[in-house]
């Protein structure tokens, strides 16, 4: 690997046999090193490839200003995250995430604190992203002897999420509110609780982020066919006046039209909801 541009003592950009270009980081790997040297690879504590170009060049920026002990419980965290959602996260997470973890951490070393307003709904909505926010306080601790409260988990999942979603912070807060509202109109409705335990409640809060992602974003589900909400209206009447009562809130507050499919899908995951099936 050879050197294309030395950030500090730790960290450096090199260009791999396939001339990709690399973050990687290590103890005094950049020392006394200038660009087209040759790189010792057994310095090497942790790479950063970047599909992504803007983000890598906004990545790099965050190299002089965030320390590397930050950085690399940051990549701890999201290789974490990553792991236990078996899926790749969107590379804007490298900059968000590193960023704020700086930001929390300054920000509790001079005593201000800052609440999560939403982080109930988090804890209970994103139960696996939540988790993982939870974990990585506790590598925060382990790693950098800081606690930080609990609503920093809140966060960090919130910059999960928004990975996952590639959706941007404010929409994630957003369909958060949308899914909360939606729920508590069924639950009042039907004066239940929900087992939210169940498979069938994990199944109808995936379908209500889903549907709060198209509402948000102007898009709709839409077919022509209606002879199946029909049948739908007929054999589960109840549900059906529930998913009427939540068109009027979406209408009220959101000037949306529910369609004949979105229909059809609410009311069969509010039968199964609320019937547990």
């Amino acid at each position: 690997m050879k050197v294309v541009k030395v950030y500090n003592n730790n960290v450096v950009s090199v260009l791999n046999e396939q001339k990709q270009e690399l973050i990687v980081t290590g103890r005094g790997i950049g020392f006394q090193k200038k660009r087209g040297d040759e790189l010792e690879e057994e310095k090497i504590d942790k790479v950063f490839s970047l599909k992504d170009r803007a983000v890598s060049e906004k990545f790099k920026s965050l190299l002089y200003e965030v320390p590397m002990e930050y950085m690399e419980v940051t990549e701890e965290i999201i290789s974490y995250a990553k792991e236990k959602l078996a899926k790749d996260l969107n590379d804007s997470i490298y900059i968000s995430l590193t960023d704020h973890i700086n930001f929390a951490l300054e920000r509790f070393q001079n005593g201000i604190t800052i609440s999560h307003g939403l982080l109930w709904e988090l804890r209970r909505l994103y139960k696996e992203e939540f988790a993982i926010g939870m974990e990585a306080l506790r590598i925060i601790k382990d790693r950098l002897g800081i606690e930080l409260p609990e609503d920093e988990a809140g966060f960090i999942t919130t910059h999960i999420i928004n990975a996952e979603l590639n959706e941007g912070m404010p929409n994630i807060s957003n369909i958060t509110k949308v899914v909360h509202d939606l729920l508590n109109i069924v639950r009042y409705h039907f004066k239940m609780e929900y087992d939210e335990d169940s498979l069938t409640f994990f199944r109808f809060v995936t379908h209500l982020k889903f549907f709060a992602q198209r509402l948000l974003s102007g898009t709709s589900l839409n077919s022509k066919d209606d002879f199946l909400l029909q049948i739908v209206k007929e054999n589960h009447s109840e549900a059906y006046d529930c998913t009427l009562k939540i068109g009027e809130f979406l209408k009220a507050q959101y000037h949306y039209e529910l369609t004949k499919e979105e229909q059809l899908y609410l009311t069969i995951h509010i039968e199964r909801v609320v019937n547990r099936k």
